[in-house]
């Protein structure tokens, strides 16, 4: 029996949200079994009371609200406790189309992809302002460069993952998930491809930023920080090779003086070039420890996935309530 679990990631959608889960489709061609799922990341509108009133399977709620990527990452792993063979999520204000979910499960039904990414046509997408429009654009290209995939729409929730997929996310981002689970899926050679889906009007203005300088300066980060993980010698290697390469310069500079015979006043020309390759050539060894450090990472990321294999293999999932200090509560629905 192949199972979907929807999850939904929340925070003071109590209005938005039973629309949202009116849109979900109850049948999907070879799907046996649908659940949805909700993690309220610390509302305080009554979100998981309205939920529960429309029949939400299952629910998971955080006392404080801890960011999308953390609320993300627990719906999977929630999904994953009650048995899912794919895991959807998608935005509690209703952003996307519920009948697309067809469509994005079935390149992993047909095993051609482990992750589908709803592709919105952010170029054509009049529902967003033009100056995020254009930004959206050229942060996905950034992503696809350095991810090596060909995801148009980066930024998108909208999403399908197998089981297997779901199992291997390891996000560290208290930003956003979306631009870090693409880089890691290209660096871990997962099989990611897309999918074209519509979208509603809006209904609210989105709440992951305050400004559009905050969502730019947040996402460069990140992008910048997840590809220095994953290929911290190409990162490390390229700034020190520019601030060695600027020592070289300024020193050919300094030996052409002086063999012209002006050298005596120019001798902190040389005691730059000497800091700048010195700083240089320390940063590149710099990039060989953190290459290292890298491959460990990798192991513990491989280490964090058998971990959760026989977890799921061995325990129950969670029913009842339970609600432990600094965990998410489970509360089920069903």
């Amino acid at each position: 029996m192949t199972k979907l679990v929807i999850q939904i990631p929340c925070l003071n959608e109590a209005s938005t949200l039973p629309a949202t889960l009116r849109d979900l489709p109850t049948q999907i061609p070879g799907i046996d079994a649908i659940e949805t799922l909700v993690v309220d990341d610390g509302s305080h509108d009554g979100t998981s009371d309205v939920a529960r009133q429309c029949g939400v399977d299952h629910i998971v709620r955080f006392p404080a609200n801890k960011g999308l990527a953390a609320a993300f990452m627990a719906g999977l792993d929630a999904a994953l406790k009650h048995g899912a063979d794919i895991i959807v999520n998608t935005d509690a204000d209703n952003q996307y189309v519920g009948r697309d979910i067809s469509k994005l499960v079935q390149p992993i039904l047909r095993r051609e992809a482990d992750i589908v990414i709803g592709d919105r046509n952010v170029r054509t997408l009049r529902t967003m302002p033009l100056v995020k429009r254009w930004l959206q654009i050229l942060g996905s290209w950034v992503v696809r460069q350095v991810s090596n995939t060909r995801i148009p729409d980066t930024t998108s929730g909208f999403r399908a993952y197998s089981r297997e997929a779901a199992m291997r996310q390891a996000i560290v981002s208290d930003f956003s998930y979306t631009l870090e689970s693409i880089i890691q899926a290209g660096k871990k050679r997962i099989a990611i491809t897309h999918v074209a889906v519509a979208t509603n009007e809006n209904t609210r203005e989105s709440r992951l930023f305050g400004s559009v300088f905050t969502y730019l300066k947040k996402s460069a980060a990140t992008i910048v920080r997840i590809y220095a993980m994953y290929e911290p010698l190409k990162v490390f290697t390229l700034v020190g090779s520019v601030a060695f390469s600027a020592g070289l310069v300024v020193s050919l500079r300094f030996l052409y003086l002086y063999l012209q015979g002006q050298g005596q006043g120019n001798v902190q020309s040389l005691i730059l070039s000497a800091v700048l390759m010195i700083v240089g050539f320390q940063i590149i060894l710099i990039g060989l420890v953190a290459d290292v450090i890298s491959s460990n990472r990798k192991l513990t990321e491989e280490l964090l996935y058998r971990i959760r294999s026989m977890e799921l293999q061995q325990s129950p999932a969670p029913d009842g309530e339970r609600q432990p200090v600094d965990e998410p509560v489970q509360i089920a629905n069903n």
